[in-house]
């Protein structure tokens, strides 16, 4: 069915929330139970019909069939969740954008703006940093030891969530050995050879986890902690801030702490208004311009991970981009519900006139 028809059918707009869950759950369907709870309520108190679309690719033409019946879909889903990727979830909202139905956020988008390649497409932007695409376990073996004599590096897979598939590597001054830690939550520093290291990277190479790898330089300002800026399209709306993080440096001697948590705060946090200056007044456009996405293909929901860098005469204060998350941005402030509702609602009236 056309866009334009969707809701001129129906007395009132209905948006599904994504995300991943089993039979039971889908059986249940309950909102209460699920993590979006308050922007169930908040769609509800704007006069959106809210329903729950819960996924699994077990029963994914079931999903597709209640797709066909909404105006908007809002995804919630990790690329690589339990052993599974998203192929079969990313044809179903290809399939449901051709047949008019608002996908946020759409495949298409997040390849451009949700991989770990946006580091490299973006390392000469204000806001990026000294990161490498390396395409094969030969050419991080010939490339990785020079780039180490300079400092440490992150490496990173193409796609992943929660530290999955991010480690740090650094030399071990006067040996052949590396420092090497996986930010997967748990992850403890070994200390391991270059053949070692590149039989645990084998895997990101593989042609179903992207290929390639992308290697990025380590940010000493990291013990500042990691600021999360939370987007609704092209607007800050929240902010979250965690002190110490899965790759935090450990003191000589000593054990690396425990990651903290995360601490959410509203879009006015003084701390950070700066940083929501910049965001907001160039470096989104910046990045638009960059990947080729107009402020219509941007996500509804999304966050930039920065962190600290070393200042520069032009930026006193300068930020790193270490991540982009558009797949499944939960949990996220408060601050951004209400700005997420009335976005999505003025998209979807937009859309069917």
């Amino acid at each position: 069915m056309h866009a334009e028809t969707l809701a001129s059918r129906r007395e009132f707009v209905a948006v599904a929330l994504l995300y991943p869950g089993d039979r039971a759950a889908r059986d249940r369907s309950d909102p209460a139970e699920s993590r979006f709870a308050a922007l169930f309520t908040a769609f509800a108190s704007a006069g959106v019909a809210a329903e729950p679309a819960v996924y699994h690719d077990d029963f994914a033409d079931e999903v597709a069939a209640q797709l066909r019946g909404v105006d908007a879909v809002l995804v919630w889903c990790n690329p690589v969740e339990a052993g599974r990727r998203r192929d079969r979830l990313d044809a179903v909202l290809r399939e449901a954008a051709q047949a008019g139905v608002f996908v946020s956020t759409h495949p298409d988008t997040i390849l451009r703006l949700g991989t770990k390649d946006v580091l490299v497409d973006t390392r000469d932007l204000p806001f990026g940093g000294d990161a490498v695409r390396v395409d094969s376990l030969d050419a991080l073996a010939a490339g990785l030891p020079d780039r180490l004599r300079h400092g440490a590096r992150v490496l990173k897979q193409h796609r992943g969530h929660s530290g999955i598939g991010v480690w740090r590597v650094e030399r071990v001054e006067d040996s052949p050995l590396l420092r090497v830690q996986h930010a997967l939550r748990g992850g403890a520093e070994e200390r391991i050879d270059l053949s070692t290291l590149l039989q645990r990277m084998a895997p990101y190479f593989e042609a179903a986890a992207g290929g390639h790898m992308i290697d990025q330089a380590w940010q000493p300002r990291l013990v500042d902690g990691m600021v999360r800026a939370y987007l609704v399209e092209d607007r800050v709306t929240g902010f979250g801030h965690q002190a110490i993080n899965a790759l935090y440096p450990a003191r000589s001697g000593e054990a690396a702490p425990t990651p903290g948590p995360r601490l959410y705060h509203g879009a006015d946090l003084p701390r950070f208004q700066a940083l929501k200056r910049l965001l907001e007044t160039q470096w989104i456009a910046q990045l638009q311009q960059r990947l080729g996405l107009t402020r219509a293909q941007l996500p509804m929901l999304w966050d930039c991970d920065f962190l600290p860098g070393e200042p520069t005469v032009d930026q006193p204060e300068r930020f790193v981009l270490c991540e982009i998350n558009v797949s499944s941005v939960s949990p996220f402030p408060p601050s951004s519900i209400e700005p997420l509702v009335k976005a999505v609602k003025a998209r979807i009236m937009l859309r069917t006139g």
